[in-house]
Formats: structure tokens, sequence, C-alpha cells
């Protein structure tokens, strides 16, 4: 049960990071990243590790999307 809470947190912050990337939306992931990182925590708690691993993902592509605009040095 766990874990289809975190792939939906993870697919809502996956469909929210794809707008974060049209120009001037990137502050976005910083809402983005945190929304992740609760849905990997409730992943790996879960038995199976796909949420945990899609919100890994998401993370990973925010925290690139914040260094290329120069959100984080």
């Amino acid at each position: 049960m766990l874990n289809i809470v975190s792939l939906i947190i993870g697919l809502v912050a996956f469909l929210f990071a794809l707008v974060a990337f049209i120009p001037l939306l990137g502050w976005a992931n910083w809402l983005i990243i945190p929304l992740a990182i609760v849905g990997a925590v409730i992943g790996s708690i879960g038995a199976a590790k796909s949420g945990r691993n899609l919100n890994l993902i998401v993370i990973v592509v925010g925290v690139l999307r914040l260094m290329l605009g120069g959100g984080i040095l």
C-alpha cells in the first residue's frame, strides 16, 4: 500500500517537474524536490522499491534543472 502512495506522489511530482522545465518556471523545483523526498521516504518504508526509485529520479532531475538554471551553485 505504501508503494502505491509513493508512486502517486512520484507521478504528481514528475508532472510538476515537466511543467518546471518551461523557462521562468524553474523555481517550482524548490517545491517539487521536497515533495519527491517525502515520496521517497514513504517508498523506502514499503516492500516494493519502484515508488522510491521513481521519486529518486524526480529528485535528480529537479536538482539538475536547478543547477542548470543557477538555483543551486
